[in-house]
């Protein structure tokens, strides 16, 4: 069975960081693009970050360029996603996602279960 299983959300104050993780179970996705969506209370789920296995391409919303940082580790299978400077419009439910694809689709072919991130002002 393939998994994506987020970690690392929480409550923090504005101006606070957080570092999310979202490990793969159930097949390898080093040869996958992924990626960060979330999705706020009321809105539509939207892109947040990806990036590509092969040469580590990466690529931003305009709303957290400069404040957050998308990686990976291959060999763990594993996603990451640096928040800093954050901001109570960041609240919001995070998805992991992988797929094939580059750029990464509106509807990739794997999410996760999601994790809460609250910013609070």
């Amino acid at each position: 069975q393939v998994q994506l299983v987020e970690s690392g959300g929480g409550l923090v104050q504005a101006g606070g960081s957080l570092r999310l993780s979202c490990a793969a179970s159930g097949r390898t996705f080093s040869s996958y693009v992924r990626g960060w969506f979330r999705q706020a209370p009321g809105k539509e789920r939207e892109f947040v970050a990806a990036i590509t296995r092969s040469d580590g391409r990466t690529g931003y919303a305009d709303s957290v360029k400069g404040r957050f940082t998308i990686s990976r580790d291959n060999a763990k299978n594993t996603v990451y996603l640096q928040m800093n400077s954050l901001k109570p419009e960041d609240t919001a439910v995070y998805y992991c996602a992988a797929d094939p694809g580059w750029p990464l689709p509106k509807r990739p072919a794997y999410w996760g279960q999601g994790t809460q991130v609250t910013v609070s002002s």
